[in-house]
């Protein structure tokens, strides 16, 4: 389990990063879509923290699990709120990513909670 822990935790990690520097640099295709979903560039910043705060928590989690599973728990939620934002926006074609990653970010979860 241990090992499986930090193949998604890697994995999970990966793409973390790279959304959250989308939204620092402010890529033109992030911005278009996060504006159109009703979430100002204001936003931007803090959300992008969350992100390499999950990131750097599930990584860390390698080596003190309470903390991998900390971060596995925000990183569930945030995604869960990706997936809300983009189900009232009205967005159902965006949807099915933020469905993955809520799925994918679970499994560091159940796998931290039972290597512990």
């Amino acid at each position: 389990m241990f090992i499986a822990y930090i193949v998604f935790a890697i994995l999970l990690s990966l793409p973390l990063v790279v959304s959250g520097r989308a939204k620092l640099i402010r890529d033109p295709g992030v911005t278009a879509t996060m504006t159109r979903l009703g979430v100002g560039t204001r936003w931007f910043p803090a959300l992008a923290a969350l992100e390499f705060a999950g990131a750097l928590g599930l990584l860390a989690g390698i080596y003190w699990r309470p903390l991998g599973i900390a971060a596995a728990i925000g990183v569930v939620l945030y995604f869960a709120g990706a997936l809300t934002t983009h189900l009232r926006a009205g967005d159902v074609k965006g949807a099915p990513v933020p469905a993955m990653l809520v799925l994918l970010s679970a499994a560091p979860l159940v796998l931290g909670i039972n290597s512990v």
